[in-house]
């Protein structure tokens, strides 16, 4: 599994509001699929988003599920965003919580957790699974800091409307309504539903922002985006969506936190940490996730 590093913006004052479109590259996850967004090859990071995976929607059946076993993760946070369906959380801290609908769940990993997703209360009905789920780089300062998790309900998050476009505000700032969700740098992370024909100018407050359409179709100027493609705008530039049809779209964005290197779960500015990370795991020095035996050997 080779080592990837983030790359720079491109853009040139002659440019329009879109740096860069951005095709997803399926995964097989065994029993779902994922559309994996970030890191592709033509960008790695937009802000601190540093890994933007597109879930679902899946269906199980009655006794199936997600069961993603123990792993570690090193130098950054995660938030696992639902649509449909319920995840239970575990992690070596001792937290034992369900991810629904709205809900936000952010883990920071820091000098290392281990955690698990495994299917959650719906495991003995048939169900789906629908969501993204995004890990952040955390600042240089902050990449040893001591791990920690935090949850709030979907009811905790702001949600309004901003010409005609119902917004929920994840992480970060937005049209005057902040998230208590912590940031460890600038972020922004908007859930954004667009009835057909309304529009609206994304914040420009931030350093780079990203715009993904889950559902619909949102033309940015002269282009169109269909479901499953992510519009990187220009830094300094501001990028106005306008629904052709009902849309669902999600916005990323946030400070430029430099190089990072990403390998199997592990981010981190240094590539020896990296391998001391790896050997940790080998070796067994990370702590366990009680209750949760299983563990992902390293690849």
């Amino acid at each position: 599994m080779s080592d990837q590093t983030a790359n720079q913006p491109t853009c040139t004052p002659s440019e329009g509001a879109v740096e860069l479109i951005i095709e997803p590259k399926a995964k097989d996850l065994g029993g779902f699929s994922v559309r994996r967004v970030l890191p592709s090859v033509e960008r790695r990071m937009v802000g601190p988003f540093i890994f933007f995976d597109h879930m679902g929607p899946a269906e199980f059946p009655p006794g199936e599920g997600i069961a993603v076993r123990p792993h570690p993760h090193i130098g950054l946070s995660t938030v696992t965003y639902l649509f449909e369906g319920e995840i239970m959380h575990r992690d070596s801290l001792g937290y034992v919580q369900p991810i629904r609908c709205g809900a936000v769940n952010l883990m920071t990993a820091g000098r290392g957790i281990v955690h698990s997703e495994r299917a959650g209360e719906d495991l003995n009905t048939s169900s789906r699974l629908h969501g993204i789920q995004s890990w952040m780089a955390l600042p240089l300062e902050q990449e040893e800091c001591d791990p920690d998790f935090v949850h709030y309900p979907s009811t905790e998050l702001p949600e309004f409307e901003q010409d005609g476009v119902s917004v929920r505000v994840i992480m970060g700032e937005a049209f005057g309504h902040a998230s208590p969700v912590p940031q460890h740098a600038p972020t922004l992370y908007l859930e954004c539903r667009f009835p057909a024909a309304t529009r609206l100018t994304l914040p420009d407050h931030y350093h780079e922002v990203a715009a993904y359409v889950v559902a619909g179709n949102i033309r940015i100027g002269e282009t169109d985006f269909a479901a499953g493609l992510m519009a990187v705008g220009c830094p300094g530039k501001a990028m106005r969506l306008e629904a052709a049809s009902d849309s669902h779209v999600m916005v990323i964005g946030g400070a430029n936190l430099g190089k990072r290197h990403i390998w199997w779960n592990y981010v981190s500015s240094s590539r020896e940490r990296i391998e001391r990370a790896k050997a940790d795991w080998r070796e067994g020095r990370f702590d366990t996730v009680p209750g949760d035996s299983e563990f992902i050997p390293l690849p």
